[in-house]
């Protein structure tokens, strides 16, 4: 990731205890996706903050679907937090959303139980 403020980064990151939070900062989704994308994310447990910016089609759900499912794989969690996904119209189980961060942390949580526990 470069640091020479030669683009603007599509996303504030935030590390946390537990997880890393990110939040985008543009409404160009296909930026943020890169950016996600990124190998320094790839064993980070990460919670993603959609509460004040885009909405996602239903390509870009899937999209991050698929990315749930390779972290899942990895033993590490994905969580998006958004008040406009309609979480009963997802066919896909493996995408977490919630409405606010502190159920993101419960999700998190909960996943971190179900790995200690092998299920």
């Amino acid at each position: 990731m470069p640091k020479n403020g030669s683009y603007s980064n599509p996303m504030q990151v935030f590390k946390k205890e537990t997880h890393t939070l990110l939040e985008p900062t543009e409404s160009n989704f296909e930026a943020f996706l890169k950016e996600l994308r990124s190998d320094s994310f790839q064993k980070e447990h990460l919670v993603i903050n959609l509460l004040h910016s885009f909405n996602l089609s239903p390509d870009n759900l899937n999209v991050l679907s698929k990315m749930a499912a390779a972290k899942k794989e990895q033993g590490t969690s994905f969580v998006l937090v958004s008040e406009t996904i309609e979480i009963d119209a997802l066919e896909d189980e493996m995408l977490s959303v919630v409405p606010t961060l502190i159920e993101a942390q419960d999700i998190l949580d909960m996943d971190t139980m179900e790995r200690d526990l092998g299920l």
